[in-house]
């Protein structure tokens, strides 16, 4: 069920990027955009961090708990090759950890424009 609700809502993301990132005059010709850049393009861009965000942290914690699911299960079921998995599972903990840094620095970079 929890696949299926991830599929729809990453569909959904795909799908209704394009319509966020129309430029406000091209959207309702009538209307003016309040600055030469589109003042709803910077609202825009704050709601996208903001969702990519939560999506990355939402995503590192589901990987983050699987591995340390599957190495405690594999150090139940065999005790001595526990070392060997836990400096795998720390080693892959890390590199989870760096996705979730990476869309924080992006986050930082993108949100000094806004």
């Amino acid at each position: 069920m929890l696949k299926r609700v991830l599929a729809v809502m990453a569909c959904a993301m795909i799908l209704g990027a394009p319509a966020l990132a129309a430029d406000a005059s091209q959207a309702a010709p009538e209307h003016k955009a309040e600055e030469p850049g589109g003042g709803t393009a910077k609202s825009y861009l704050g709601l996208t961090l903001g969702f990519g965000m939560a999506l990355a942290v939402f995503s590192g914690a589901l990987g983050q708990s699987r591995a340390i699911m599957a190495s405690v299960d594999a150090v139940a079921r065999q005790p001595e090759a526990g070392g060997r998995i836990q400096g795998m599972m720390i080693i892959g903990l890390a590199l989870i950890e760096t996705l979730v840094i990476y869309m924080l620095l992006i986050c930082f970079m993108w949100g000094a424009k806004i």
